[in-house]
């Protein structure tokens, strides 16, 4: 093999998901194309890696100071919706639905991995709860073991703010979903979740 592809290859592999034959198709496939569409590619990511920042208010991916979300005077600054990454904030935005700001913890706290509360972004939301005028924080973390010892050290420190009024997405069973195929502790935050049916005819 080609000294040249064998080193596109091994530096593709360094990307999650990407496997030998990705990394092979995926080299194929730059050869193809156009030498300005490959400059392109290489330069766009060279100057993001380089010069991307973090939101200095919500933690989020930005190009200043504060990202989009957070200079958006149209936004309700009153609730805060905290989240783990930065996909995780883009994946609500895709709905559409949230008018609200973000808070961008950066992860959860897993111990295995070596990463406790200090690691992530909480001082700075509480920082935020300090300078007052929130309303509403919204926990929207995953529902894993890491999460949820995520969720109980949040909702320690958030005590401090009796004013604050903390809730959390919703839990429980998809639409869609089979009961016997649904594990138990799913099944119990649908329990704890349950609403109740109004308008039945």
């Amino acid at each position: 093999m080609s000294r040249l592809l064998d080193n596109v290859c091994s530096e593709l592999q360094r990307l999650p998901g990407i496997g030998r034959r990705t990394a092979m198709r995926l080299a194929m496939h730059i050869l193809k194309m156009d030498t300005e569409v490959v400059d392109t590619l290489s330069q766009s990511i060279a100057s993001f890696r380089h010069d991307i920042r973090y939101c200095r208010s919500c933690n989020n991916l930005s190009d200043g100071d504060l990202c989009p979300i957070c200079s958006d005077t149209r936004r309700d600054s009153s609730t805060i919706c905290v989240v783990e990454q930065v996909q995780d904030l883009m994946s609500i935005e895709n709905t559409g639905q949230y008018r609200g700001v973000y808070h961008v913890l950066g992860g959860v706290i897993s111990p295995m991995q070596g990463i406790g509360p200090s690691d992530l972004k909480i001082d700075l939301l509480c920082d935020k709860l300090l300078a007052g005028n929130i309303r509403e924080v919204i926990v929207a973390i995953s529902t894993s073991v890491e999460g949820e010892t995520t969720l109980f050290y949040l909702l320690s420190r958030l005590k401090a703010f009796p004013d604050v009024k903390v809730t959390t997405i919703a839990r429980g069973i998809g639409f869609g979903d089979e009961l016997e195929y649904v594990d138990e502790l799913t099944i119990t935050h649908a329990l704890m979740n349950r609403r109740e049916v109004t308008n039945v005819k």
